[in-house]
């Protein structure tokens, strides 16, 4: 459930940035939001279509195949959160800066009002696309507990909308740049969880060896199937006998996200510095 509130959470928070560029930059405007309305109704139903898709998927895999099947999604998942915790760090100026200009664009008549359906769809049906992935892999780390996500998800949405028109408003200061940094991190823990489960799931079918199996044995202290042995698997891949192949890929994950994720977020802060110094 945790894991899935902080992926929710972060997909609002992008699709709440864009949306709101383009309410701001076309505030005003007759039927701007009708426009925007439409293409976002329009990328519910594709993310809603992808889901379905996905769902017929799993629906049709079973025995070995459905735990290798599990595994692909956690690879994939675990993948994309990794790619848009970084994507993010280094472009999500510049995106609100390309949102700013189309809807500028729409408001002086240089670009045709279908221009923000397209826009607002692309953006809804990109962040609900990657959130449905995304929730699909958090289910495979509970066992398929699709009550605990769904709920997750939910409050996720619920905390997204709230913070997202709280900060539209100007209700709140807070920096998206900072809050952007701590979910980031936060999702980097999750996808190297995710890393860590998807090898779980080869080990068990023999597809990777296990190195040490277990490497250690915490069920007496920390048993994963209390309340708080359950929240560590969630958010990071806890396993009270995990084998060596999993601690290993997870650290890996880890340090190989969390370098690579400072590296461009130092790289990103050292031009703006420069054009400070100059001006």
């Amino acid at each position: 459930m945790t894991s899935a509130l902080i992926i929710v959470f972060r997909e609002m928070l992008e699709m709440a940035l864009v949306l709101g560029v383009l309410f701001a930059a076309t505030k005003g405007l007759q039927t701007s939001r009708r426009w925007i309305s439409a293409g976002m109704g329009a990328g519910v139903v594709g993310a809603l279509l992808f889901a379905g898709f996905m769902e017929e998927i799993e629906s049709s895999v079973n025995g070995n195949g459905e735990f290798l099947f599990n595994a692909v999604v956690l690879c994939i998942a675990s993948l994309l959160i990794a790619w848009t915790v970084v994507w993010m760090s280094k472009h999500g100026r510049e995106m609100a800066e390309k949102m700013k200009r189309v809807g500028q664009q729409v408001a002086d008549g240089d670009a045709p009002r279908m221009a923000l359906a397209v826009v607002a769809a692309a953006a809804v049906l990109r962040e609900g696309g990657e959130a449905v992935f995304f929730l699909f892999g958090a289910a495979q780390t509970v066992q398929q507990d699709g009550a605990s996500v769904l709920t997750g998800a939910g409050m996720g949405i619920v905390l997204g909308v709230i913070t997202a028109y709280l900060i539209y408003r100007g209700l709140v200061r807070i920096p998206l740049r900072h809050l952007f940094a701590v979910i980031g991190w936060l999702l980097i823990v999750v996808a190297a969880g995710m890393a860590s489960q998807a090898v779980e799931n080869l080990v068990m079918i023999d597809v990777l060896p296990p190195i040490v199996d277990p490497l250690w044995n915490s069920s007496a202290w920390l048993p994963q199937s209390g309340v708080m042995g359950e929240i560590l698997h969630v958010m990071i891949g806890y396993s009270d006998q995990p084998s060596g192949m999993q601690v290993v890929v997870f650290a890996v994950a880890l340090l190989g996200m969390a370098v690579l994720n400072q590296r461009l977020r130092s790289s990103s802060v050292q031009p703006a510095r420069g054009v400070h110094a100059v001006v």
